[in-house]
Order: structure tokens, then C-alpha cells, then sequence
């Protein structure tokens, strides 16, 4: 059964006009969904019993149970979630000094199949509804309600790659970000992609004012054909021409995502070719600390090897940053509980 979370503040009010409502039953309803956060329809009073009666046999509100929940030392915290058709998903929640980020997940499984990814240990099942990426944000929200908190920041980094699920992603979105939804500022979201050129374009014009980082890992063709199989399709060049074409069109910063991976992309070669790759371009590098996966063999460098790459990189008039590591001590790794859940079942 669909989710009314699937619906945006447009499309709402479309809805209700649809069923032969008026227009402002649809703002009614939008209101009960992310103002008072209702988790059940009968809960909408304003609306007539003839209203509620038909939302109830038509939609769901929320498409999601809790199946696992882990709590990290430093507050992290990773929830596991089951799907209307059984499927499950993670979404991630970290505390920052400048307020509370969720990470959200995209898919059901990744197609785009990075070496050291846990994401890509199962093939993508389906794309997520934006409905389904809605009720991630909404279901660790009402938890904060309880403490009065709320989030802050959206990233959506779980497993998946977005842009091969772009209109739903965009619907999303849109809800999160609406004055009357949950009202996150656009400049608190951001959307992380691997790299598939031709949607970066459309992206740029949209000319909205969500946050674009790229997952990029590698400095040179050859190694980032080897980790990301998607430079095979879209490789540097043409990536850095699309990325161009988005700054031109949008004025925004870029990030780049770079995780160093031990004995691999982490020599002072590597951020030579980093430094050269990017230039004078209005972007900065986030280093990332690696969350080892077992079934890839790949191991993350320590805090002053990751210190030492930072240096090199500065010296080299790149603007950087080391992302502090969240969840050390849980299954935190994109997609690493769930897998964990099901080989459980197996």
C-alpha cells in the first residue's frame, strides 16, 4: 500500500483536488504528517471521519519497521529497518558539534559495485520510494522529539547511489526541505554520487541549493577504474568537465569524498595527483577514516598517516578536512548491519 509520505507539498493538494477535496485538505493533511508527526491517521481530528476513512483504505503512513538498533559509544547510532515487502535498509544518525546529521539510504542494495564498499555485497533489489527515504528522517525524528532535538542535516550517503534513483531522490527532497515539511535548509543537505555524469548535469539545472559531493577515492583513471567500476562509464575527465558545468550553474562548493585506504591511494604520489586533479576549482577534499568491511580486505590508514596525507595536501594549496570517525565500535560501514542481518538468516 502506498505512503501519504510520498506525496510532496504539491502533490498533496493535487490529491486532494483529485478526490474532489478542496485544495487546503491536502495543506491539512501535510501539516498532521510533519508538523504534529502523527504515526496514524484517525489522529488527523480536523479531518472529517468520511476523510480519514478513505486516506485509511487507500495508504500507510509509514512504510518502515525498526527491526535493530545500535547505539555507538560516541552516540552514533544505526538503525536497521524493514520494508512493506520485507526488505531491509539502514539509516545512520551522528551528532556533530554543529547539530544532529541522518544519513540516508537510496536503495535496496548497490549496483555500482566499489571494492571496498559493504554496500555492494548485494546487487540492488529496487529503488526506494521517496516515501520510503521520508519515513527514514521521520522515524528518527520522533525519537528526538522526545529530548525536544531535531535534525539538522540530511546526507544522503546510505547504500545506493542517488542519482540512479534521481526523481524519487529529488521528491524526497523536496519534502525535507519544504517550509511546511521538516524545513531543513537546503544548504544542510547533501547528496553524495559516484559519479553518473549525465545526471550531474541535469542536477546542476535544477539550480537548487542542496550541497554536491562526489565520491571520488582516486586521483588517476587507473585506480579508480579498479575501485569504482563506474569510471569505466564516466571517467575522470568527463567527470570534471560535468562537475565544471555544475559550478558554472550554481555557485556552489564541491566536495569530494576521499577515503584513504592503506597501502593503496594514500601516498604522497597520490596526493600530488589529488592536488593536480582538482586545482583551482571551489572544493575541498573530505578524508575519511575507513570502517573495515571483512569480506574486502582492505584496512584504513591510522590518524597520523591520515594527518600526514592532510599535510601534503595542504602544502599543496588544497583545502582539506579529516572526517571524525562515527560508530568505531558498532557495524557502521554503509551497508554492513544489514548484510550482517540477513547472512544471519541464512
Amino acid at each position: 500500500m502506498r505512503s501519504l509520505y510520498d506525496f510532496n507539498y504539491e502533490q498533496i493538494q493535487e490529491f486532494a483536488l483529485e478526490k474532489g477535496w478542496k485544495k487546503f485538505r491536502g495543506h491539512q493533511i501535510f501539516q498532521w504528517l510533519y508538523r504534529n508527526r502523527v504515526a496514524d491517521i484517525e489522529e488527523m481530528s480536523n479531518l472529517s471521519k468520511e476523510t480519514r476513512d478513505t486516506l485509511q483504505r487507500e495508504f500507510i503512513i509509514s512504510p518502515l519497521t525498526l527491526r535493530e538498533k545500535q547505539v555507538a559509544r560516541d552516540g552514533t547510532t544505526k538503525y536497521l529497518f524493514e520494508l512493506e515487502d520485507g526488505a531491509l535498509i539502514e539509516s545512520v544518525l551522528m551528532l556533530f558539534d554543529y547539530g544532529k546529521s541522518i544519513c540516508v539510504t537510496s536503495q535496496v542494495g548497490c549496483n555500482m559495485g566499489c571494492t571496498f564498499c559493504a554496500s555492494g555485497l548485494t546487487k540492488k533489489q529496487r529503488n526506494l520510494t521517496s516515501g520510503e527515504m521520508v519515513a527514514q528522517v521521520l522515524y528518527i525524528q520522533r525519537e528526538l522529539d522526545q529530548k525536544e532535538e531535531r535534525v539538522s542535516h540530511i546526507v544522503v550517503m546510505g547504500t545506493g547511489e542517488p542519482f540512479d534513483n534521481y526523481d524519487n531522490v529529488m521528491n524526497f527532497l523536496s519534502t525535507v526541505n519544504h517550509d511546511r515539511g521538516l524545513a531543513i535548509g537546503a544548504r544542510h543537505i547533501t547528496v553524495s554520487t559516484c559519479g553518473i555524469v549525465p545526471r550531474i548535469y541535469t542536477f546542476a539545472q535544477e539550480h537548487t541549493q542542496y550541497n554536491l559531493a562526489i565520491s571520488l577515492h582516486a586521483p588517476n583513471d587507473e585506480l579508480r577504474d579498479a575501485l569504482m567500476p563506474v569510471n569505466h562509464a564516466y571517467p575522470l575527465a568527463e567527470l570534471m568537465k560535468a562537475l565544471d558545468y555544475y559550478s558554472s550553474e550554481n555557485n556552489r562548493r564541491l566536495t569530494f569524498e576521499y577515503i584513504l585506504l592503506k597501502g593503496v591511494n594514500d601516498q604522497p604520489k597520490h596526493a600530488k595527483e589529488l592536488a593536480h586533479l582538482i586545482g583551482r576549482r571551489n572544493a575541498y577534499i573530505n578524508l575519511i577514516p575507513y570502517n573495515s568491511v571483512d569480506e574486502k580486505g582492505f584496512r584504513g590508514v591510522s590518524h597520523d598517516s591520515a594527518m600526514v596525507f592532510y599535510d601534503q595536501l595542504m602544502k599543496l594549496g588544497v583545502r582539506c578536512t579529516i572526517r571524525k570517525e562515527h560508530g568505531g565500535d558498532i557495524d557502521a560501514a554503509c551497508g554492513q548491519l544489514r548484510v550482517k542481518h540477513m547472512r544471519s538468516k541464512e
